[in-house]
C-alpha cells in the first residue's frame, strides 16, 4: 500500500465534503471544487476524517491510491486556505495592470498582451511588476502561472521575462566581442 495513500485526511471545521458515488465535492469559505475519482479507489468518511483505499490489492488499483489521496488533501486546504502564485515582471518596460478579469501586460511586443484569468482563478497586480494568481483550485492556478509565465520566458542571457518569484535565473556569458 502506499504510505501517501494510508494517511487519513482530516477535514477542518469550516469545510464541508460530500461523497456522491464517483464524485467527491469540497466547499469551503475560499470557494467549492468537485473532482470525479477514478474506479479503482474508494473513500470513506468517518466524522471529520476521510480514509482513501483501493478497491483490489492489485498492481493497477495501488497506482491511484497516493494521488487520489493528494488530490483530495489539496482540494481540502484549497478551499480552506486557498492557493497563491506570484510572477515577477524584468525587464525595461515590463509591467502589467488589472484589466476587469483579465490582466493587460507591456511585455516588449510591439503590442500590449492581454490575458483572460479562468474561471476560479483571480489575478492581481501590485507594483506594476508583481502578479498574484490566487484560488481554490492548486492545479488552476498552477497552469495559469504558467500560461502567463510562457508569453514572455526568462532570457538566459539578460534575464528578462516573466519568473516566478522565488525562480532562479542562470545568465549565460555573452560573446567575448574583439579579445584575443
Amino acid at each position: 500500500m502506499s504510505r501517501i495513500g494510508k494517511q487519513p485526511i482530516t477535514v477542518p471545521s469550516g469545510v464541508e465534503v460530500k461523497i456522491e458515488g464517483s464524485l467527491i465535492k469540497v466547499k469551503g469559505p475560499k470557494g467549492k471544487l468537485e473532482r470525479a475519482l477514478h474506479r479503482s479507489i474508494k473513500v470513506a468518511q468517518e466524522g471529520s476524517t476521510l480514509n482513501v483505499s483501493p478497491v483490489a490489492d492489485t498492481k493497477e488499483n495501488k497506482k491511484f491510491h497516493g494521488l487520489t489521496r493528494t488530490l483530495i488533501a489539496n482540494m481540502i486546504e484549497g478551499c480552506q486556505k486557498g492557493y497563491e502564485r506570484r510572477l515577477t515582471l524584468v525587464g525595461v518596460g515590463y509591467r502589467g495592470a488589472k484589466q476587469g478579469k483579465g490582466l493587460n501586460l507591456s511585455l516588449g511586443y510591439s503590442h500590449p498582451v492581454y490575458f483572460e484569468a479562468v474561471e476560479g482563478v483571480d489575478l492581481n497586480v501590485d507594483k506594476n511588476t508583481t502578479i498574484i494568481v490566487t484560488g481554490a483550485s492548486k492545479e488552476n492556478v498552477g497552469e495559469t502561472a504558467a500560461k502567463i509565465r510562457s508569453l514572455r520566458p526568462p532570457e538566459p542571457y539578460h534575464g528578462k521575462g516573466v519568473r516566478y518569484e522565488s525562480e532562479k535565473i542562470v545568465t549565460k556569458v555573452g560573446k567575448s566581442g574583439g579579445k584575443k
